[in-house]
């Protein structure tokens, strides 16, 4: 009984004291008003019966990696290619065949093995395909085989008489010569097992003196390994 009456003390506002215990906040715009209990004899702070009231949240949605690498799975298209089928084969314009039947080249000084690109009077563009079976390599060097860099020039002067022995050009075998270089440099070695691929591009032609203009341009793995200026001479010997 003696707790029954005390609890009512509490919430019963049955005195003007007890009334005092029980004291309101004003209200606002942002806060519900919030009654507090006071417990007599206690230093106790304020005790808040209801809460704050809750503000908007955001929620989202979070996606598990799990689900997206079962979505690979069942898909096999969404798996990696190997590495065999990732990079395709250069284009063949011209096989070694046809190339043998515009240049007077033969073995071992046939330097070019496919031509992957040709617009008639204009520009080739050919590949050598740099072996250790290449019979420069016992002697250029035993202990570090490099392309030597007067073969990467003819190469590409060779890559120019496709050019140039062409019907739109005028050019015969019969009277084709390599006249000179200019302005050559040489960016990397050239090695066993790299692909060189080059381009010549005819930059002035001069069928009354018989002499034509090239630039050329050798590269492996899309970097530039040789460059120069090349004249061919059309004429008798």
């Amino acid at each position: 009984m003696g707790s029954t009456a005390f609890a009512n003390s509490l919430f019963l506002p049955s005195s003007s004291s007890s009334s005092s215990s029980i004291n309101s906040r004003p209200t606002s715009n942002n806060a519900l008003a919030l009654p507090r209990i006071l417990f007599p004899n206690s230093r106790s702070p304020p005790i808040c019966t209801h809460l704050k009231e809750k503000k908007n949240s955001t929620s989202f949605t979070a996606y598990c990696s799990l689900d997206a690498s079962a979505a690979a799975a069942k898909d096999p298209k969404a798996e990696e290619t190997p590495i065999e089928l990732k990079y395709p084969a250069y284009p063949t314009v011209m096989d070694i065949n046809q190339i043998r039947e515009i240049l007077p080249h033969r073995f071992p000084f046939l330097l070019v093995d496919r031509v992957i690109e040709y617009n008639p009077g204009v520009s080739a563009v050919a590949i050598k395909n740099v072996t250790i079976n290449d019979n420069f390599f016992p002697g250029h060097f035993p202990e570090r085989p490099i392309m030597p860099g007067v073969l990467m020039v003819e190469a590409m002067a060779q890559v120019g008489g496709l050019v140039m022995l062409q019907p739109e050009v005028g050019g015969s075998r019969d009277n084709f010569f390599f006249a000179g270089i200019d302005k050559v440099r040489f960016r990397k070695p050239v090695i066993a097992g790299d692909t060189l691929v080059i381009r010549m591009t005819l930059v002035k032609l001069q069928k009354r003196f018989g002499i034509a203009k090239m630039e050329g341009k050798a590269y492996v793995g899309g970097d530039v390994v040789c460059e120069g200026e090349f004249l061919m001479a059309m004429g008798s010997e």
